[in-house]
């Protein structure tokens, strides 16, 4: 562990922070289009509990990055994008719907996502922009990971809710 910290430290101490900003936002902007993708292809096959339930707990083991230091979060940044994550994610429960169909469950395409993540993406850059002149970048993507974590888990709770709810009445 302690090697593994010498690295971290090696980068936050010699890569300038304006790197690291730009890789991080270039890594977002990938993982967006990751999301959108296969949120696109999931709308084309019938989804399942599971589907709705693992990415937040995959999403969970990034909680380690707050063992090193250099992410470590005051608990009033915690609280600051935590609350900012959970408005985010009511954007996100409101314009998830299920569909029915003869086979299945459907997850709804919606135009409305994709605004949602390029408004999202926006914001982070502006965010990051705005905010790396006074926080360090490593507590910055540990800003960034909570507000993430923290709208991406009661979405899926909400998808959760919503399609239980579809399953139940279409099994009766």
């Amino acid at each position: 562990m302690l090697k593994l910290q010498q690295l971290v430290d090696y980068i936050f101490n010699s890569i300038p922070p304006i790197y690291l900003i730009i890789a991080s936002t270039v890594v977002f902007v990938v993982m967006t289009t990751i999301v959108y993708t296969m949120r696109a292809k999931a709308a084309n096959k019938p989804i399942q509990a599971r589907k709705i339930i693992l990415p937040p707990l995959f999403m969970s083991t990034g909680m380690f990055m707050f063992l090193f230091d250099e992410f470590q979060v005051p608990w009033t940044q915690v609280a600051e994008a935590s609350l900012v994550g959970l408005i985010f994610s009511t954007f996100l429960i409101y314009t998830t719907r299920f569909e029915m169909k003869e086979d299945g469950i459907y997850l709804k395409k919606s135009k409305a996502f994709l605004v949602i993540l390029l408004g999202l993406l926006v914001i982070r850059l502006l965010g990051k922009i705005v905010l790396s002149n006074t926080i360090d970048v490593g507590e910055l993507g540990g800003m960034f990971f909570i507000l993430a974590f923290s709208m991406i888990l009661p979405w899926r709770i909400g998808m959760l809710m919503k399609y239980k709810r579809l399953e139940n009445q279409y099994s009766k």
